[in-house]
């Protein structure tokens, strides 16, 4: 009869010593999930419920809420959470799914690249979002603006 030698567990010490990635990934999608439900029903509903519902939705409507501060705090977490909430999503089922190491990697970091230009181009519409440009012509102009 054989003797089989069962290596030792990690120590607790070396446990503590490392960042637990998954833990902190999973931690952040339950969190985020949570907060996006309230954002996301409170978007739809000041966006097609309140008001004159979807038939107000315009140019003039996204300036006019673009205008309060709040909306753009409110939308600019929306749409980093939303991001980082699909980009985690993703990244969990590539480590899942693909086992050729490279192929994953690759993936990865479209995947990150992806997140990152999403998150910049969306945050710079949001709040660099002018509707009555100076130097416009006026016939390029909303007819909300004022004449120049």
């Amino acid at each position: 009869m054989t003797t089989q030698i069962v290596e030792p567990p990690r120590s607790a010490a070396a446990a503590r010593s490392t960042t637990n990635w998954e833990k902190w990934g999973w931690i952040y999608m339950r969190a985020s999930g949570v907060l996006l439900v309230v954002l996301i029903f409170g978007h739809l509903f000041v966006n097609m419920v309140a008001g004159e519902g979807v038939k107000q939705i315009d140019f003039a409507f996204v300036a006019g809420k673009w205008a309060n501060p709040f909306w753009k705090v409110w939308d600019s977490l929306m749409l980093v959470l939303a991001l980082i909430h699909g980009s985690n999503g993703m990244r969990t089922i590539v480590n899942d799914y693909v086992s050729k190491p490279g192929i994953r990697k690759t993936l990865l970091v479209a995947i990150l690249a992806a997140c990152v230009v999403l998150i910049v181009l969306g945050l710079l519409v949001c709040w660099t979002f002018d509707p009555c440009p100076a130097g416009a012509a006026a016939a390029d102009l909303p007819s909300f603006c004022p004449a120049q």
